[in-house]
């Protein structure tokens, strides 16, 4: 008989930096620090006192959950980033989670999971339902709302909230221990939009030849 599976979830999509360690069902060690810029200086170090604080190893450590967004651009990328660089240095599986499969879990279906895209718009995902999509929050339409932009969804459309019983870091944790260890792609972010980023004007400098 194997023992529980420990497993390390952490996200940095939002202005925050969260982990959590779960072992089986349990909980072990949860933490949410916000903070809006610094998550890449930031998030090791919070690994590494979680760790020690419960006793843990990183070699102690099953798999990686790790929050793909929708969210911030470049907060995506850093989690994303530090998650495949512990799974290849450990050795073990890193599970992508979105933040609508963070926000839905242990909440009644049916259920919208909304996530604020800013400019009086979020990101919707119907459960169940299809592909998550990008609205305006005019255009939304849902009974029952979830997730981080939940009240000010319900706001524009009426719905009641259901909050997830799990702080963001936890669910991802144990939804990554929920598709562990069938799930064998490494995470990538999940981009809705393209980012709020122009290319340059000006035309690059032309190089001429010696001759």
């Amino acid at each position: 008989m194997t023992s529980d599976p420990i497993i390390l979830g952490f996200d940095t999509s939002g202005p925050y930096c969260a982990a959590a360690l779960i072992k089986g069902p349990l909980i072990i060690s949860n933490r949410h620090d916000d903070m809006a810029r610094g998550q890449a200086e930031h998030l090791f170090p919070m690994l590494e006192e979680m760790l020690l604080s419960s006793g843990s190893r990183w070699q102690d450590l099953s798999a990686i959950g790790v929050g793909i967004g929708p969210g911030n651009f470049t907060g995506i990328r850093i989690s994303v980033a530090a998650a495949r660089g512990l799974s290849l240095s450990l050795g073990i599986p890193a599970v992508g989670v979105t933040a609508f499969d963070a926000a839905s879990l242990g909440v009644e279906r049916p259920v919208t999971a909304v996530v604020d895209a800013r400019r009086d718009r979020v990101y919707a995902r119907d459960y169940p339902g299809e592909a998550p999509v990008l609205v305006t929050l005019d255009d939304l339409r849902a009974a029952h709302v979830t997730g981080p932009a939940a009240e000010i969804a319900a706001q524009h459309c009426g719905a009641d909230i259901r909050q997830s019983p799990y702080p963001v870091a936890e669910a991802i944790a144990r939804v990554a221990r929920q598709r562990f260890p069938e799930t064998s792609d490494p995470p990538a972010p999940l981009y809705i939009r393209p980012a709020d980023a122009a290319p340059a004007r000006d035309l690059p400098p032309v190089i001429l030849d010696d001759a």
